[in-house]
This record gives C-alpha cells, sequence and structure tokens, in this order.
C-alpha cells in the first residue's frame, strides 16, 4: 500500500479534473477556490483514495508519475514534449545502468525523464551553457528527487565532454551539426545518438554533417499527438492538438571510421552547400 509521507509530492485531481502538485509539510494546508485540505489529512494515510475539502468538494489523491511531474515542471523555456521523449527514451535504449550526455538543458523535462529511467544506478550528464537555465533545472530536478542521478554543467559544449564512452549523446541545441566531432569523441562504440531540430532545414544540414562522420542507422521522424474527448456518447477528437513540435534524428555510432580524421575532409566544408549539392543531384 502506498502511503503519503512527509515531505512526499501528491497529485491532487479536482472533480473539474485540474490537477495539482503539492508538498505535504505537517501542518500545511492546500487552497484552492474548492476549499481547503489539510496536509495532516493526507500524511500517514494512503493514496489512490478519494478525499473531500473543508466545502466538501472532492479530490483524488495519487501518487505522481513522471508524466505529472514533466507536465507540470517550472518553465523557463520551451520543453521537448511527452510525444518526443517517449521516443527519445527507446531509441537511446535508455534504462537502468545507462550513462547518457544531454546538451541543451533547458529547463530539465528531458533530463527528468532520463534521469527517472537510469537511476538507481546510471547517471545524466547534462551540459547547458546559461546559468539561469542550470538553476531552473537543477530546482525542477530537486522537486522530483531526482538531482542525485544527474550532473549538470554550465559549459559551451564546442569545449566537448567531460565523459567519454557514454551509451547516449542527445543533443537538443540550435546547430547540432556544429558538435557532432565532441558527440563521437564522448559515445563510446556502438552508442545511441540524437537530436531534436524544429525546422526541415536544419535537419538537412545536420544530415549533411552525419553523412561525412562514423554514423549508422540513421533514421528521422516526427510525431503528432491526437487526444479524444473520453465521453462514450459521443467520443470525438479535441478540438486542439499537439502538431509539430520537432523533428527527431536518431543514429548509432560504428567504429569502422572512427580512427579516421574526419575533419581533415571537412576543411572548408559548408553545409549549406553539401545539402545544396545533394538537391541538385537528386534533380
Amino acid at each position: 500500500m502506498n502511503v503519503a509521507q512527509e515531505n512526499d509530492t501528491v497529485l491532487l485531481i479536482a472533480g473539474d479534473r485540474k490537477r495539482y502538485l503539492v508538498r505535504l509539510r505537517a501542518g500545511d494546508r492546500f487552497h484552492t477556490h474548492k476549499g481547503v485540505i489539510e496536509h495532516d489529512a493526507l500524511i500517514g494515510h494512503p493514496l489512490g483514495r478519494q478525499v473531500t475539502s473543508h466545502l466538501n468538494h472532492p479530490f483524488v489523491v495519487l501518487r505522481p508519475s513522471i508524466y505529472d511531474l514533466l507536465m507540470n515542471l517550472k518553465r523557463a523555456s520551451q520543453v521537448i514534449y511527452p510525444k518526443e521523449i517517449g521516443q527519445i527514451l527507446l531509441r537511446l535504449d535508455v534504462c537502468d545502468g545507462r550513462r547518457i550526455i544531454e546538451a541543451g538543458t533547458g529547463s530539465g523535462a528531458l533530463t527528468m525523464a532520463l534521469a527517472y529511467s537510469v537511476r538507481p544506478h546510471g547517471m545524466v550528464y547534462s551540459y547547458e551553457a546559461r546559468e539561469d537555465m542550470i538553476n531552473v533545472a537543477r530546482k525542477n530536478l530537486t522537486t522530483a528527487g531526482l538531482l542525485d542521478v544527474v550532473r549538470l554543467t554550465q559549459r559551451d559544449i564546442s569545449e566537448g565532454f567531460d565523459e567519454t564512452d557514454v551509451d547516449a549523446v542527445f543533443l537538443d541545441v540550435r546547430e547540432p551539426w556544429d558538435y557532432l566531432d565532441q558527440a563521437l569523441t564522448a559515445l563510446g562504440d556502438g552508442g545511441f545518438f540524437g537530436a531534436l531540430v524544429p525546422t526541415t532545414n536544419q535537419v538537412s544540414w545536420l544530415l549533411a554533417g552525419m553523412e561525412r562522420r562514423p554514423f549508422s542507422s540513421i533514421e528521422v521522424i516526427e510525431i503528432f499527438e491526437r487526444r479524444y474527448k473520453p465521453v462514450p456518447a459521443r467520443l470525438r477528437p479535441q478540438d486542439i492538438m499537439v502538431g509539430h513540435t520537432g523533428f527527431l534524428i536518431f543514429a548509432r555510432k560504428i567504429a569502422w571510421l572512427a580512427e579516421e580524421d574526419v575533419s581533415a575532409d571537412d576543411e572548408g566544408f559548408d553545409d549549406a552547400e553539401a545539402v545544396a549539392d545533394a538537391a541538385d543531384a537528386d534533380t
């Protein structure tokens, strides 16, 4: 039986389906327009039940899922959506014990999902150039209880990563093609590579850079999510859907080119020029 303890974060769902994350502290109160709930009425009692406010409005009290934590984190930037996060976790083979590098921490949404998946024996190494983003992500990870499996580093990743022979690298930066060599240096042979970019020209520039380096099994995907109104008598799609939020690019590092000096081949290389040449070859 799951029992709520002091300092736990619980999820309260009101009758109108509004969701609230609450950190339980003895003597505190949770206030809404639907009434007050005493924290002491939740601490030491089972989760997965219905409680009522002092105005007799019902709330369901639950242990929050990682999805609930992600959707309610403090945002200081655009976050990666759960529809992409699920694919990232599967495609990068993220599980307990894995060592994962992430570049572009942002508010820490993907960082949280990675940390949740690699614990207790794995580690997420997250790099971010902006100090304000690092501070926001640290607070979100602390709230989620996941900071112990994350190492946050403020750095321009053009300087490279501290770690080597990691299981996966994911780049959520504006120009990921500029950091492919750094990613390859950090990845172990056979390791998983991923990136997210919002526009098609960015995808093309990234692919042009990847084709000149030891990557295999390159894939590009886009994910749409369409929700339905859960009403049996009039089941239909919701009026608003989550459409385009970005393109995902995945690949594996292979060893047979790992010793070659790709930078020498890239002397004077212009990604945009390579894309134009490829387009001309197709016509």
